[in-house]
């Protein structure tokens, strides 16, 4: 967690995550103002995912991304929690929630069909759950061709014909990421 503000309010944040995270069985809590200190935790928080692949040796992660209200957070976090937690596919979420985005990563088996189907599905229902919401999609991991068919339940075929038009002016050869993140629109 990353907190902002006075001396004595990052102090006063702090201490309440600290209780509020021991109250929630969290191992060890650890905060750091010092620059070093906060460089080696923040070097642990991106090291995570390596981490979390060495779970499973071999495995390949697909990482899935969506932003929510935050008044939604903690429902999304809780029904997405149980949800992955009914799959086969060990996992794990990590975010920066504060600003309603957090990350899933689903470890599977590159080769196997069946778990990069239900990786898949996984995904799906997270970004139907953000979009149920009022959330998006996607926070930052963008689009792509993984999440293309869910703008279209996003965003309004007048709003689709809209990023068409300006991919067309920056890209009139469509030689950007052809074939990725705007759907194909049908429109007569």
């Amino acid at each position: 967690m990353e907190f902002h503000g006075s001396e004595s309010s990052v102090n006063e944040q702090s201490d309440l995550a600290g209780e509020i995270s021991r109250g929630n069985g969290s191992g060890v809590y650890q905060w750091a103002s010092d620059p070093e200190d906060r460089r080696r935790l923040w070097a642990a928080r991106h090291n995570a995912f390596y981490a979390a692949l060495a779970l499973r040796p071999g495995s390949k992660a697909m990482i899935t991304d969506v932003c929510v209200p935050v008044s939604c957070l903690s429902d999304v976090l809780v029904e997405t929690q149980e949800d992955v937690g009914r799959s086969s596919l060990q996992n794990f979420v990590i975010g920066h929630v504060g600003d309603g985005n957090f990350h899933v990563a689903i470890l599977l088996d590159p080769t196997s069909e069946k778990e990069i189907a239900e990786a898949k599905t996984l995904a799906d229902n997270m970004a139907r759950r953000a979009l149920a919401t009022g959330g998006t999609c996607t926070g930052e991991h963008g689009v792509g061709m993984g999440k293309m068919e869910l703008l279209r339940e996003e965003f309004s075929d007048a709003t689709l014909s809209a990023m068409w038009s300006v991919k067309k002016t920056f890209d009139p050869h469509n030689l950007l990421n052809p074939g990725k993140v705007l759907p194909q629109l049908n429109l007569t």
